[in-house]
Order: structure tokens, then C-alpha cells, then sequence
């Protein structure tokens, strides 16, 4: 299934689409139309259902959907029927704030360590973590089968602290450090990048194209 090449567009709304699902299972509904999932996600009852079929539809003509056999499904398709371990590089106020949302435990990501190497930093604890020097990371990589690792650096540190990454064996990254997108990865490692002030500036444009901004 994952071999299909299935567009970003469609990966974007698959947790808008878990989330959903999660609700109606909250407020204790068994099934679910393709229209009235569409009403929720803002989208059309065809573009639930081809979205869906890409990983084989899942419902039944006349019926609609198994909320919660849907939400199984989904789940698998997500990977969040089992856990992740993630390390953090960087011990600023960002990261910090990584090791106290409880959400990411919520669906299964477990954040196992923090890695910087400021020597003012290394040795402090936040939230049970206690920092530890980049020379540590390969081997706690390995003996905590590390996963996935978040860039939390100043754009200056990114490409080296990528790099250490990399070389440390991670092969999934969650980079936050402004300049991601001129970060060159090798083939068989994939980046995700995130830029925290995008969403913001999307919203004064909106505000501003509606004539209510000052």
C-alpha cells in the first residue's frame, strides 16, 4: 500500500481525517456518510471517498462507513498503532516545549532524549530529560532505538547539526530550524519541514485582503 505514490495533498488530510473520526467515536456515533464527513472536513463527498479509496475505500454503498473500524484502519495507515522514539537536538526554549506537550505521547511519540553541544546547557534536566553532549548521541540512538529526530537549532547550527544527525544514524527528521528547505539529505532519508511563522503570515494576508487589518 505505501508503495502507491499518493500525493502530499492527500497525506495532508489524513490527520485532519483522524481527528474527525476520533470526535465522532468521542460522541459515540457508529457510522458515518461520505457527506457527512465531507461536512466536517470542508471538503466534497468525492474527495472522501477517493481519498479513501487509495487505501482501498473502506465503506459500503449504502451504508457509509464503520467509524470505528475506519478509525482502526486509519491508524494502521498512520502508523500510530505503535510507538515512536524521538530524540531532540537542541536544548532551547522550542525543544523544551517539545518535552512537556503530552500530545505527541498521546498518539505514541516518546520523546527519549535532548542533545546539544553547549557546554552551558549539557548537564541541565527539563522535564525528566537531562541534556546530554552530541558525542553521546550514535550510541543512544542505538540502545534507545531512536527513530525520528527534531531539529530545534538556529538556522547557522541546521546543516551541522543535520549532518550529525544523519551520521548518527537517524533517518526521519522534523526540522524547525528556519532555512530547512536548503538542507541536502541523502536518498534514503526523509525531512519534514516546518516553519512556525508561515501559518502566521498566511493570516495577516487574510487579514489584510479582508480589509481588517490597521
Amino acid at each position: 500500500m505505501m508503495e502507491k505514490n499518493i500525493s502530499r495533498a492527500v497525506i495532508s488530510r489524513l490527520p485532519r481525517y483522524y481527528r474527525c473520526l476520533e470526535k465522532l467515536m468521542y460522541d459515540h456515533v457508529d457510522r458515518v456518510s461520505s457527506t457527512e464527513l465531507a461536512e466536517m472536513m470542508k471538503v466534497t463527498a468525492s474527495q472522501i471517498r477517493q481519498d479513501l479509496n487509495t487505501f482501498g475505500g473502506f465503506g459500503q454503498q449504502g451504508y457509509g462507513y464503520n467509524v470505528q473500524n475506519l478509525f482502526a484502519e486509519l491508524t494502521k495507515i498512520l502508523g500510530l498503532d505503535r510507538e515512536h522514539n524521538m530524540v531532540v537536538i537542541g536544548a532551547g526554549n522550542l525543544a523544551r516545549a517539545f518535552t512537556n506537550y503530552i500530545g505527541f505521547k498521546r498518539i505514541g511519540f516518546y520523546i527519549k532524549g535532548l542533545f546539544d553541544n553547549n557546554p552551558e546547557v549539557i548537564g541541565q534536566t527539563f522535564h525528566d530529560l537531562t541534556v546530554k553532549p552530541m558525542e553521546e548521541l550514535a550510541d543512544f540512538i542505538k540502545e534507545e532505538n531512536i527513530e525520528i529526530g527534531i531539529l530545534a537549532v538556529p538556522w547557522e547550527y541546521l546543516n551541522e547539526a543535520a549532518s550529525d544527525m544523519i551520521s548518527a544514524g537517524i533517518k526521519n527528521i522534523w526540522n524547525f530550524a528556519p532555512g530547512g528547505l536548503d538542507i541536502e539529505v541523502p536518498d534514503d532519508v526523509i525531512i519534514q519541514n516546518e516553519n512556525l511563522s508561515d501559518s502566521l503570515i498566511q493570516l495577516s494576508f487574510i487579514v489584510t485582503a479582508a480589509g481588517q487589518g490597521r
